[in-house]
């Protein structure tokens, strides 16, 4: 029976890994996508900034907290896989 109590930490903290992580991912990669399109579009017109200077933002502290969370539950599931593996 502990083989399966491990299989189903697996799988629990997997999923909780996606759910966790995938939304801020998409996010920080969302902003990123409108800012380099906005980028495109300034020096199109002839407006772009100088060569050095970047506009990009990176992660906000919420998003890099919730990938850091995602990332450990992640490591625990594939722990628990391990340790079904090694139990069973």
């Amino acid at each position: 029976m502990p083989a399966l109590i491990w299989l189903v930490v697996a799988i629990v903290s997997g999923v909780a890994a996606y759910v966790v992580a995938w939304p801020a991912w998409r996010a920080y990669r969302a902003r990123d996508a409108r800012d380099t399109n906005s980028e495109r579009y300034l020096a199109w017109r002839g407006r772009a900034s100088p060569p050095g200077a970047s506009t990009r933002e990176g992660m906000t502290g919420e998003e890099r907290r919730r990938i850091y969370v995602g990332a450990a539950l992640a490591v625990l599931a594939v722990a628990a896989l391990v340790a079904f593996f090694a139990t069973s």
